[in-house]
């Protein structure tokens, strides 16, 4: 019994320190292994890329068909350890970075049962979405709320500013339909309305242009508004964005993870987690 007791709590504590070690970045050990994870994503991506190019893969096709195998193992251990050492697997499992976890890995074992689908791994690239972690960039968590919010509080604004500018093309899309004609390639009034936006836009195709003089008149005048048009809700969401930044006074936010729910945006001087209220572990 002593010797299973023990074993328990051995084993307990090395998931604890295996815990913060995985998903938390306020120790050197964490900093490590979460630049050591990114630093193999991208090389793995790097390697999916090489392979595409058909000069390389005839050169190093066998050399990168084992690397990304190499890649797979590597990263389908760190989804076992982070499901082992996580207080509630399920939670991680089916979180946002869980489910991104384990995509990156199907893809390399569907390859042996359906041709083509290692180019899916790619989506490794989402799980570089760490580093804002691993450089203690999720502070500006906040300062992107403020974006939210600076938002939502223009969506009333910018939705009539939008309604205006769908009527505005709808309206000169349809005069140079009349005006230009099927001959000039305004052969329908969607595909003047997508012309209207296009040039309203300052895109500019090419593919569709007015021939007539009075078509390049009303062109050269949508042309001048589209300059217009676009500082609209530029100048309505950096107001809001003023309004809310003078606003907020939000305290800083620290990397600390909660040993029981996993959460990690704290307040800089929290010492329990504001989610599920355990003490937190420095």
């Amino acid at each position: 019994m002593r010797t299973e007791s023990t074993e328990y709590r051995y084993l307990d504590r090395l998931r604890r320190k295996l815990f913060v070690t995985i998903f938390g970045t306020a120790t050197k050990a964490g900093k490590i292994f979460d630049i050591i994870l990114l630093v193999t994503i991208v090389l793995s991506i790097l390697s999916v890329m090489a392979e595409s190019v058909e000069e390389v893969a005839l050169l190093f096709g066998w050399e990168l068909f084992i690397l990304e195998w190499i890649f797979t193992v590597l990263f389908t251990m760190e989804y076992m350890l982070r499901v082992f050492v996580s207080h509630r697997p399920k939670s991680y499992i089916f979180s946002v970075l869980g489910i991104i976890d384990l995509l990156a890995l199907l893809p390399t074992y569907l390859s042996l049962f359906i041709s083509g689908t290692q180019y899916l791994m790619v989506i490794r690239a989402l799980r570089l979405l760490r580093v804002f972690r691993i450089l203690k960039l999720s502070r500006y968590l906040g300062e992107a709320k403020i974006l939210a919010d600076a938002l939502d509080s223009s969506r009333k604004k910018i939705s009539v500013f939008l309604v205006a500018v769908v009527a505005l093309v709808i309206i000169l899309g349809t005069v140079m339909y009349m005006v230009e004609g099927g001959q000039n390639g305004f052969t329908s009034i969607p595909r003047s309305i997508y012309w209207a936006i296009v040039t309203i836009t300052t895109v500019g195709y090419g593919d569709i242009a007015p021939q007539t003089v009075l078509g390049q008149s009303i062109a050269a005048l949508l042309m001048l508004t589209g300059y217009a048009i676009i500082a609209v809700p530029t100048g309505i969401v950096t107001s809001e964005l003023t309004a809310k930044g003078r606003y907020d006074q939000k305290p800083k936010t620290n990397n600390l993870v909660c040993p029981n729910c996993d959460h990690f945006h704290h307040d800089d001087d929290a010492k329990f987690c504001k989610s599920c209220g355990s003490q937190l572990e420095a």
